[in-house]
């Protein structure tokens, strides 16, 4: 096949048709801007082996899928939806004469699992591999699949800029891997280092006016998210004054036509900023683009199994990422890229961004593979394998929607949950809805919690649902549409019967106002939520889910003022998240739609502030309180371990410690660390970690920390020290020392340095051997007081402190106290506590 226009892939084809004309799959490695897009389907329609079939080619997004095929059409002087057309979700262009397909992942994914012969299909091209999404890797693994045991003539063809070419080329049985050279004009690369400390936009702006004075040619920036991308047009169009100069985003919730314009070429004359995410990265080329501006931030989806939750978190692009951002401003002459980050910090970047199938939902994916008839995800070919808690996680919900059996097979209504496009739990939620009469508002939720931005962007969703509603956009149009079928088809499995495990007599009890967060709930219980701390009004805001997950809510919205939510959307980590898109559900609805769930039980808990038990009945939906009331406590071994581990939690100190208690405890600790692990490890960190163990026992009977006396808590630690032990402690480690004064001197073994003996001076007089305990084995640290009880001297060596520095020391103490004695000699004279006699 002969072109008018020749592109740097050109020279990699005929290595490429000789590899598929002998092999049934092959990988192709080409940088941004080769044509390997728009090019090899059309030279790969026309080998021999495609002859009265189509070639189907796989693109990440609709607006790449849209593109592609509009280049291809243009190419051959056609319409799109002759010879090339496209599938998406929201429509398509194909007729009885189209011979390439541009499809989305997802719409390829439901194809090959509805028809896995492929019939009629000669070959699957996937487009920009690299960016390892779900679906693309769910669609290669199936599509080798039924390469292997239904088509063998079926040709699969991996292709990317920056991808481990070998690799994948193994895994397809030693695949032969073609490289293109390609074409990259020189881009030349500026670092502008962001200040962490100020909001991104207005730097990002700042670069912008730089790069827009500096260079001519039209801009792409790339932010991470559509509000970014809204607050720096706003910026921009504050602060741009030259009226040829266009401001334009670019990204996945806009309609196709605005997505159009974007990548359409500035007309004469004119400028264009192209503010976009993610989305401009790979497969597309935006005529007259030649400045890049890359604020090295993406935003992607993150799963948590054991929450059932997906949040949107802002990361660092990998280092593939950013290669292909800053290619795009050499795509069709030289160009310059500005990067938001010091230049060191490059190689500090991840090489490749994270495989979704790493980090996202498994349910739709371990539904869609018990529907290809496969229950362990390692019979198929998957470079990276799904993880087991995210694999467990999603087989235990499918199972408990009754979508698979205990086996991992399908039920009828699992294939009933897939026959809708949707995610298991959004299916599951429009088709429980039609049972309520509510199938077409459960539609309406379903188009806006998975096209992002139809709607609007209020947090309350029966807003997003009525703006959805009158919406008079073609993609508003597009959505409704297909909201509308969903709901028929809904309609048409309640007619058909089946449960879908709601109790008997559910229904939407709530009215009117609530039913948006009803229906929601159909999809999350586990994300009912009840507000805390009384709304905006109490200076609230804080959410407590079925989870068990906390939240806020911003205490200015209504939805703070709601006594209990549906939350749909969150954002941020754990212990830090706000709930971004959530609907009020009334407590008839939650009683009515969940009453097999709902439980009702005494509990008892620890009140820090009070330190002590409070006792209530309450109704739960999980950790949702519904209802509750305070109740009598009946003291018994559970309140005694709950008492006790909320003693804990408050720490050691709140307990009554005497002060005998207290050394008693530091002398086993000493015996410990000089006799070994024999004594019991009393420490703060052990006696915490066990506290369960040893103060539980002795408040079976206590219901609060001020019923603990000091007695009782000495037989609860002294019960730690074995029998045999005890004569040992009180021997080798004594609580006084018996000074030859006739003082009883208490020993402080709490003493960082060891254990301490503070005793004045003259009470020690005719002492010629140093202090000690543990048989003689550790000397007192003796710290000589004056008769005043003020420090003088510490020394390990009594008798050579006696022969040495106590000269000096009387001297001074003679000068200080001269009614005490202070004979020249101490080892000859008696020791006293008292001064001398009057007269002497």
């Amino acid at each position: 096949m002969r072109f008018d226009v020749p592109l740097p892939i050109d020279e990699a084809l005929p290595a490429l048709t000789a590899a598929l004309a002998t092999r049934d799959a092959a990988v192709l490695v080409a940088p941004p801007g080769a044509g390997k897009t728009t090019r090899v389907p059309l030279v790969l329609a026309a080998e021999p082996w495609a002859a009265g079939k189509k070639i189907l080619v796989l693109e990440p997004r609709r607006l790449a899928a849209r593109a592609a095929a509009a280049r291809m059409a243009a190419t051959l002087g056609e319409n799109v939806g002759d010879t090339v057309g496209y599938r998406v979700r929201f429509g398509s262009k194909i007729s009885g004469r189209t011979r390439i397909e541009v499809v989305t992942e997802g719409v390829f994914t439901r194809m090959i699992l509805d028809d896995p012969t492929l019939d009629g299909v000669a070959a699957v091209l996937f487009d920009e591999f690299h960016e390892r999404s779900l679906d693309a890797d769910l669609g290669l693994a199936l599509a080798r699949d039924a390469q292997e045991g239904l088509r063998e003539d079926l040709k699969l063809l991996v292709m990317s800029a920056t991808i481990d070419g070998a690799r994948i080329a193994k895994s397809l049985g030693d695949a032969p891997v073609v490289e293109s050279r390609g074409r990259a004009f020189p881009v030349e690369t500026r670092h502008l280092p962001r200040d962490p400390g100020r909001h991104l936009e207005p730097q990002v702006a700042e670069a912008v006016l730089r790069a827009l004075r500096a260079e001519p040619g039209s801009i792409l920036v790339f932010l991470p998210g559509a509000a970014e991308i809204r607050r720096t047009e706003t910026l921009l169009g504050e602060k741009i004054t030259d009226p040829a100069v266009d401001v334009v985003p670019l990204f996945g919730a806009l309609d196709a036509d605005v997505q159009d314009r974007a990548v359409a070429p500035a007309p004469a004359g004119r400028r264009k900023i192209v503010l976009a995410t993610s989305i401009a990265e790979t497969s597309l080329t935006i005529e007259g683009v030649r400045v890049v501006v890359d604020s090295g931030l993406a935003r992607v989806p993150r799963y948590e199994p054991d929450l059932a939750l997906t949040r949107l978190e802002t990361v660092r692009v990998s280092r593939a990422a950013a290669d292909q951002r800053r290619g795009r401003a050499g795509r069709t002459e030289p160009g310059v890229c500005y990067r938001l980050w010091e230049e060191r910090e490059t190689a500090a970047l991840e090489p490749f961004a994270q495989p979704e199938i790493l980090a996202a939902d498994l349910t739709g994916f371990v539904l869609d593979l018990a529907h290809w008839g496969v229950t362990d995800p390692q019979k198929l070919l998957f470079l990276d394998p799904p993880p087991a808690p995210a694999l467990a996680e999603a087989t235990a919900l499918l199972k408990n929607l009754g979508a698979l059996g205990p086996d991992g097979r399908i039920t009828d209504l699992g294939q009933r949950l897939r026959a809708l496009p949707l995610p298991p739990r959004l299916s599951r939620m429009v088709l429980a809805a039609a049972g309520l009469g509510a199938a077409p508002l459960a539609a309406d939720i379903a188009v806006v919690l998975t096209e992002r931005g139809l709607g609007g962007t209020d947090p309350d969703l029966r807003h997003r649902v009525e703006g959805l509603r009158r919406d008079r956009s073609r993609r508003a149009e597009d959505a409704r549409r297909m909201a509308g079928r969903w709901a028929e088809m809904a309609n048409a499995g309640r007619r058909a019967g089946g449960s879908l495990g709601l109790p008997d007599g559910a229904r939407l009890a709530g009215g009117a106002d609530t039913a948006a967060g009803a229906v929601l709930a159909l999809a999350y219980p586990d994300r009912v939520a009840k507000t805390r701390g009384g709304g905006a009004s109490a200076g609230g805001g804080g959410v407590l889910l079925a989870s068990g997950r906390g939240a806020t809510v911003d205490p200015a919205s209504a939805l703070a003022r709601a006594p209990f939510l549906t939350v749909a959307e969150l954002a941020g980590s754990a212990g830090n998240s706000r709930v971004l898109l959530a609907a009020p559900i009334a407590i008839e609805d939650i009683e009515a739609l969940f009453a097999d769930r709902i439980v009702e039980s005494d509990e008892v808990t620890f009140d820090p502030g009070s330190a002590s038990l409070r006792g209530r009945w309450a109704r739960r939906l999980g950790a949702v309180a519904l209802a509750e009331r305070p109740v009598k406590i009946v003291p018994n071994a559970e309140t005694a371990q709950t008492l006790a581990e909320g003693i804990g939690t408050l720490g050691l100190a709140r307990l009554p410690w005497s002060s005998a208690l207290a050394q008693w405890r530091d002398r086993v600790n000493f015996l410990r660390r000089h006799e070994g692990d024999a004594w019991p490890d009393l420490s703060d960190e052990t006696l915490l970690a066990t506290i369960g163990d040893w103060l539980a026992p002795i408040l079976t009977d206590k219901t609060s920390l001020g019923e603990i006396g000091a007695d009782t808590l000495s037989n609860a630690l002294h019960a730690l020290l074995p029998w045999n032990l005890r004569k040992t402690l009180d021997h080798d480690a004594p609580t006084h020392f018996d000074a030859p004064s006739g003082s009883t001197v208490p020993i402080d073994y709490e003493s960082p340095e060891g254990p301490k003996l503070a005793i004045r001076v003259q009470e020690l007089f005719g002492l010629d051997q140093h202090p000690s305990i543990a048989g003689g084995r550790v000397p007192l640290i003796v710290e000589l007081l004056s008769p005043a009880h003020r420090p003088v001297q510490i020394t390990k060596d009594l008798p050579t402190f006696w022969r040495g520095s106590y000269a000096d020391v009387r001297t001074d103490l003679r000068g200080r106290y001269p009614k005490h004695p202070w004979p020249e000699d101490p080892l000859s004279a008696p020791a006293t506590r008292r001064a001398k006699p009057r007269g002497t």
